[in-house]
Order: C-alpha cells, then structure tokens, then sequence
C-alpha cells in the first residue's frame, strides 16, 4: 500500500484580500559571476551586484522569491547586454507579473595608455546596466561612474600662479535604443574634464596631464553642459542624466552639477 502524498500549500500564491498592489517585489543584493564583453573584442569576468524585481499583483498574497535565483543561476557566467534583455522577458513570464526591473552592477576595466611614457595599466569604472520590462519591449538603460580631473576656472583668474584642482565623478546614465559600448560613454565623459586619470604615471606623464589640466580649466556646470552637449547629438540615446560632482581640494564639501533630459519629449 502507497503512502499517502504530503501536499506542501503554496502559500505566495494564496488570494490577499487587502486589495493593495506592489509596485517592487524581488530579491536585492545578491552576487553572481559574469562575462562582460568589451570593445577591444576581449570578454571581461567579473562579479556583479543583482537587483531583481517585478510588480505584485493586489489579488496574490506574494510573489516567488527562489525563482528571481533560479533565472540567474540558468544563465550561469554568459550575461551579456542581449542575454540581459532576455532575463527580462524570463523574469516576467517566470513569475507572471505586468512589469519587472532588474539592476546589475559591476567593475569594468579599460587599459589606458600613459599620454608620454606609453605605458599600459588597468583603469576601473563602476558600471550598471538597468533593465525595465513592462508589455514586450525591453528598455536598457546604462549607468557608468567615470572619475577625471577637474581645475578650477576661478582659482586659475584670480591667483598669480596654479589652480585648484581636484578628482571628480562624471555619471552618464543613457536610456538606450540601440547597442552602445561601455567606453563610448567613458570617452564621452573623460574628453569633457579638465583631464583624465590614469592607473599608472611617470614623471613625464605627470607634467603633462597637470599642464594639460591647468589649459583646460572647468567649472562643474562646463562638465555637465559639455557631456550634455554631446550626448543631444547621439542618437542611440533617447534619454540621459549626467552627473558631475567635484571633492573639492580647498572646501570641505563637494560641488555639483546634473542635467537631465528626455530627447523624445
């Protein structure tokens, strides 16, 4: 004689008579391994920091936490942007929901060539790649933190001789509408600085990035205004925000600048 079957209630999908949907319910926080490809035609394996979301129906009591894992884990070390968009659509089919958001946040790294000594070393930026799904079509949207200098254009007027400069964050955040590789924004970003930064200086790289600095001075307001300038002319990018913000050498508080905008409105 079989034993009988142990039934194990579901509870998440029971009725909630609450009527209150949820805009965001998922799992945040959670690392896994990824393969990110780069413009020089290399693949770059790194770990990225999920966030994973959809929204929650008023009639359902809960939605299904171990499945947001599972789609990760299915997709196993080959995340890619097109692979990105798919775990969207995944998301949502999984756990029968009418929208769904998912944030992956990374370390990348561009080999950057000293302007006089020529040599090589790895420069990091902090990327996220920010996917929101609701009805069929994906849209991306790519956030990259670039840290250059900047020199003051005021300090530069007024003293007999230097100018302050500092380290600052330029952050491009572009809705996308086509494929955009990660170091096109971060050239954006580093061509609009007084300078940009290294991983690795020798001394006549040293005097040339201070000079060149020092010729190109920038207020926080140039920096945005410049970023802005350029990205209103490409059109693979329907939306931005840029970001500029300045850890002042000589104040005890940071500057800052941001211009946003929706070029289909």
């Amino acid at each position: 004689m079989s034993e009988p079957v142990c039934v194990i209630p579901d509870v998440q999908n029971s009725v909630d008579n609450r009527h209150i949907s949820i805009d965001k319910v998922g799992i945040k926080d959670i690392n896994h391994p990824v393969r990110v490809a780069d413009r020089a035609g290399r693949e770059q394996h790194t770990i990225a920091n999920f966030n994973m979301y959809v929204s929650l129906p008023q009639h359902f009591k809960g939605t299904h936490m171990s499945r947001f894992v599972e789609i990760l884990n299915s997709n196993e070390y080959e995340i890619t942007v097109q692979s990105f968009e798919e775990m969207l659509c995944e998301m949502l089919k999984r756990l029968e929901a009418e929208s769904g958001h998912i944030e992956m946040r990374f370390p990348y790294f561009v080999e950057k060539t000293a302007p006089v000594s020529k040599v090589k070393s790895l420069m990091d930026y902090d990327v996220t790649f920010i996917g929101d799904i609701k009805g069929e079509k994906p849209i991306i949207t790519v956030k990259v933190i670039v840290p250059v200098t900047s020199l003051c254009p005021c300090s530069k007027k007024i003293s007999s001789y230097g100018a302050h400069n500092q380290r600052s964050h330029v952050t491009i955040t572009a809705k996308l509408n086509t494929f955009v590789w990660i170091e096109d924004l971060i050239d954006l970003a580093e061509q609009e600085a007084s300078c940009q930064l290294f991983g690795l200086l020798k001394r006549p790289d040293e005097k040339y990035v201070t000079e060149f600095a020092y010729e190109n001075p920038k207020f926080v307001e140039d920096i945005v205004r410049d970023v802005a300038a350029r990205l209103n002319l490409d059109d693979r990018i329907d939306a931005y925000v840029v970001e500029s913000e300045n850890f002042e050498s000589i104040h005890n508080h940071s500057a800052y600048a941001l211009i946003k905008k929706d070029k289909k409105q």
